[in-house]
């Protein structure tokens, strides 16, 4: 069993190295199917936002191979796609040297049509080179590639992760302009696709600074190997001068379309058979086609991990085993089968208590509530315990007013 990111992605074994990871045969447990994985060596803020920036990118395109998801574990970090198998343009002209002009006249629609709606949304890939157009095994049938590696793709108008004065990109397939330090743009790539399709007519990788020098007296002549028709396009697409060059992928697959339907389709047919085989080995041991075969990461992340050690969930018709009937595991490696669980001995059930029937009786009027007596009404005044001793302090000053008057007169 390989290594599980995020309970989903079991790594199987490497196939490869990015810009700024390993890439792996990874299972992918949620989806069923196998998948490729580039997981970021590098934990440096710089390598990080560089993973970042490619893992957010999404174009659907058949000739595109663009991240699909992504997740971290830990200090680790990947992103997948799909999982390509028939090897690169570089594997291909490695078995077989130069192409047939028609079969590269195929490959470079379809590599100007990804190209376009990569440019579409606004980026500028900065790494079109033979290692990073990958093929499906489409044997001898029609080619199938699928553009890569967005490492160092860059969208207009976002920030430069690089320092002034440092060129990104891979050697020899540079245009003159990135030599002199100014941005990459849309044709830049389309430079760098004249430099692969030369790459693959020739079998041998241009010599870019040589090409810029036979520019000086105007477009040169057709290299040795290349039909003049597919020349004036590829011609164009090498001009050192970014604005004598098509503008779009798309105006170069038209002049591409015109290129083809002038070549001589008989010259090509005693060449010999190309065919894009799977280049990647057999699954290691332990994995299937189906998957791996012990079955022992979860299928589900959302779901609780199931560890092969725990016992089985108890369903309504079986009982649920405790944790000392786990069994131990085997010297082998392997998980022996549960011993047989007996059933608990079920615990005597009270006798319910029986409830008692409610009686109704027979319509019974309710009884008038009693009649409040009313308190009797109090008289107005104060109360005689306050109104004697006032009345006798009023005779009292009565009589001594009298009496001062009769002692005047």
């Amino acid at each position: 069993m390989g290594e599980v990111f995020a309970g989903r992605y079991e790594l199987v074994d490497p196939i490869g190295r990015g810009g700024v990871g390993m890439v792996w045969r990874a299972w992918d447990h949620r989806r069923k199917r196998y998948v490729a994985a580039k997981v970021l060596q590098q934990s440096d803020a710089h390598t990080l936002l560089r993973f970042v920036r490619e893992q957010s990118l999404r174009i659907d395109h058949p000739h595109v191979l663009a991240p699909t998801s992504w997740a971290a574990d830990d200090e680790k970090v990947l992103f997948t796609m799909d999982l390509v198998r028939g090897g690169s343009l570089a594997h291909l002209v490695g078995d077989y040297g130069p192409l047939p002009p028609t079969f590269v006249c195929t490959l470079l629609d379809q590599l100007l049509s990804g190209l376009a709606a990569v440019h579409a949304e606004d980026v500028v890939h900065r790494d079109i080179k033979p290692a990073n157009i990958l093929l499906e095994p489409t044997g001898t049938g029609r080619p199938h590639l699928r553009l890569s590696d967005f490492g160092i793709s860059m969208r207009k108008g976002e920030p430069r992760l690089t320092e002034t004065n440092y060129v990104v990109g891979t050697p020899g397939y540079f245009a003159p302009e990135q030599m002199l330090e100014a941005e990459a743009d849309f044709p830049s790539d389309l430079y760098a696709v004249g430099l692969v399709a030369l790459y693959l007519l020739t079998g041998r990788k241009p010599d870019s600074q040589d090409l810029f020098e036979q520019y000086e007296h105007g477009m040169p002549a057709a290299p040795e190997g290349v039909p003049e028709p597919l020349w004036q396009v590829l011609g164009q697409l090498l001009q050192p001068d970014p604005g004598l060059r098509f503008r779009t992928a798309t105006g170069a697959r038209k002049a591409l379309a015109g290129a083809v339907e002038l070549l001589d389709q008989d010259a090509t047919v005693e060449q010999e058979t190309v065919e894009v085989f799977d280049h990647l080995g057999p699954l290691p041991e332990g994995f299937g086609p189906e998957g791996p075969l012990d079955g022992g990461a979860p299928a589900d992340p959302d779901a609780a991990e199931v560890s092969p050690t725990t016992a089985p969930v108890a369903t309504a018709a079986a009982p649920v085993a405790t944790a000392a009937a786990v069994a131990p595991e085997a010297s082998t490696g392997t998980f022996p089968l549960q011993p047989p669980v007996s059933a608990p001995t079920p615990m005597p059930t009270p006798m319910p208590t029986p409830v008692q029937p409610q009686v109704y009786s027979a319509y019974q009027p309710m009884a008038e509530p009693p009649v409040p007596v009313p308190a009797p009404a109090r008289k107005p005044g104060p109360p005689a315990k306050v109104a004697v001793p006032m009345l006798l302090v009023a005779l009292a000053c009565l009589a001594a007013g009298i009496w001062a008057l009769t002692v005047t007169a």
